[in-house]
């Protein structure tokens, strides 16, 4: 299940009740809160003079994981089945997905799949252009709820039964998602445990979960984010998509080339959303690396002519 067929409107179908809306809130609000807290800790730290090499070893080492988990994990391999992979790495990917804390991964699933079918329009989890109103107000308005407004919304999440039966018949999947909560509990422990090690002190295991777990998180959730906001607003559109999605450049190296987004749009099954040689899409280059030593397979490429169609007359 690449894709979603598009619906005229949405119905209750499309939307996922919320059992416990109140808790749902509070807990956004802590996942949300509590990782910024650590930025500005890190920010003091940094004007301090207390920052060291340890400490952005671990950051790079907690980000690229965790960032790739969501790009060919999330993303790419159970949303839009860009390709096929062994049960091992479908578990990792999923795992190291779940590790960015961004949810667990069927409702991470079906809310982007339920954006696909209805891309800036009435049913979109996260749209910047529904129902914000017009002028500078609306603008800020929208980019807010793409970004992170949506995130406290209980009425447009995707419904796991309609977008996403597929996983839920899955037997990896159900586990991935079913243990959510350890994977994240593993990737605050890593970079305490690398703190640790780099530094020989629990001083150095608690400046690594700073970074390597609050900033880490801080900064993998709003390059996420900006993939909903910015990249629905501002940048280039080359492929005629019928939606407002569109490619920043400068954002493809912090969000493994998901930045592509007008690519993506034109094309959503593609394994690789760069499709041009300067395009950087580092989810792409492991994919391909990990498809030549037999890890994955079946991976979807879209050819020139095809690319050629979707341009704009």
């Amino acid at each position: 299940m690449a894709s979603v067929p598009l619906s005229v409107r949405p119905t209750a179908l499309d939307c996922e009740p919320i059992g416990r809306p109140r808790l749902d809130t509070v807990l956004t609000t802590v996942v949300t809160v509590l990782p910024m807290l650590g930025l500005g800790v890190a920010a003091w730290q940094m004007w301090g003079g207390a920052l060291h090499w340890q400490d952005i070893v671990v950051l790079v080492a907690m980000y690229v994981p965790a960032g790739l988990g969501i790009s060919i994990g999330y993303h790419r391999l159970f949303t839009h089945r860009a390709f096929k992979a062994t049960p091992l790495v479908r578990a990792v990917a999923g795992a190291l997905g779940s590790a960015a804390l961004e949810g667990p991964l069927i409702s991470w699933v079906a809310n982007h799949r339920k954006h696909h079918a209805f891309t800036d329009r009435e049913g979109d989890p996260h749209s910047p252009h529904v129902d914000h109103g017009g002028g500078v107000l609306g603008t800020i308005h929208g980019l807010g709820h793409a970004h992170m407004g949506w995130l406290f919304s209980h009425t447009q999440r995707g419904a796991k039964a309609r977008y996403a039966p597929d996983l839920l018949e899955d037997p990896v999947a159900r586990v991935v998602d079913r243990t959510w909560v350890v994977w994240v509990a593993l990737g605050l422990a890593c970079p305490f445990g690398l703190g640790v090690a780099l530094t020989g002190t629990l001083r150095g295991g608690l400046t690594g979960l700073l970074w390597g777990g609050a900033v880490r998180i801080v900064l993998l959730h709003h390059a996420t984010y900006s993939i909903n906001s910015l990249c629905h607003r501002f940048g280039r559109r080359r492929f005629a998509t019928g939606d407002e999605s569109r490619n920043l450049a400068w954002l493809a190296p912090l969000s493994f080339g998901e930045a592509w987004h007008n690519n993506h749009h034109a094309f959503p099954q593609s394994a690789a959303h760069g499709l041009r040689r300067r395009e950087l899409d580092p989810s792409a280059l492991v994919i391909h690396a990990l498809e030549r030593v037999g890890l994955v397979w079946d991976v979807v490429r879209i050819t020139p002519a095809r690319q050629r169609r979707k341009l704009p007359a």
